[in-house]
């Protein structure tokens, strides 16, 4: 299965973009902001997409009794996340190099992409909890209090994926490059498995 082996080495490598590359990208724009803001959210913390775009999100957010961006220490996730990544690269080249060498079946590349595919489903959960909490857990002495329709308090959670307006901003969330090298990678281990499938019934 050395043609297997070797797809299932790059497809595991190709997770450690996430060291380098944004996993997410969330950008707010509005009318007094012709330059949208944006943060890039990495396994390893949270960045503005310019110089100073944290600085202006927080303030904007004190006003409607939102809690600061978090920074690394605020997040257990940022000490994780980076640790569970190391260890499904190394299992996943071990995994790959064991199968170039014909010392395992095809089989441990389906099951390396099921682990990845529950470890991406509970990381995807976790992001929404936290974005949850960052939009309804407000400051009850917060400058500005708005109210629905209904008059239930507003609340300013950032969408999961996709497109939002929230008051006068518009809001996207999205991948980005890291979460796209994950994507790839897990379609690469995927054919792995087939390939190594494919290899092992022409062996017998």
């Amino acid at each position: 299965m050395k043609k297997a082996g070797i797809i299932m080495i790059i497809g595991s490598l190709l997770l450690l973009g996430l060291f380098k590359f944004p996993l997410w990208n969330i950008m707010l724009g509005a009318p007094q902001y012709p330059d949208p803001l944006g943060m890039d959210i990495y396994i390893e913390g949270i960045q503005g997409v310019e110089e100073f775009d944290i600085q202006n999100i927080d303030g904007l957010n004190h006003y409607i009794g939102m809690r600061p961006i978090p920074k690394v220490e605020d997040m257990w996730e940022f000490e994780v996340f980076p640790l569970v990544i190391g260890t499904m690269v190394a299992l996943g080249v071990i995994i790959g190099l064991l199968g170039f060498l014909g010392k395992l079946s095809y089989k441990w590349f389906l099951g390396w992409f099921v682990l990845m595919s529950i470890l991406g489903i509970l990381g995807m959960y976790d992001f929404n909890l936290w974005l949850i909490d960052y939009g309804t857990n407000l400051d009850p002495k917060a400058i500005m209090k708005l109210e629905n329709l209904d008059g239930t308090p507003m609340t300013y959670k950032p969408p999961l994926l996709g497109y939002q307006k929230m008051l006068n901003f518009d809001v996207d969330s999205w991948p980005g490059t890291g979460a796209y090298m994950i994507f790839l990678g897990m379609i690469l281990t995927l054919v792995a498995f087939f390939v190594g499938k494919n290899e092992s019934k022409k062996a017998v």
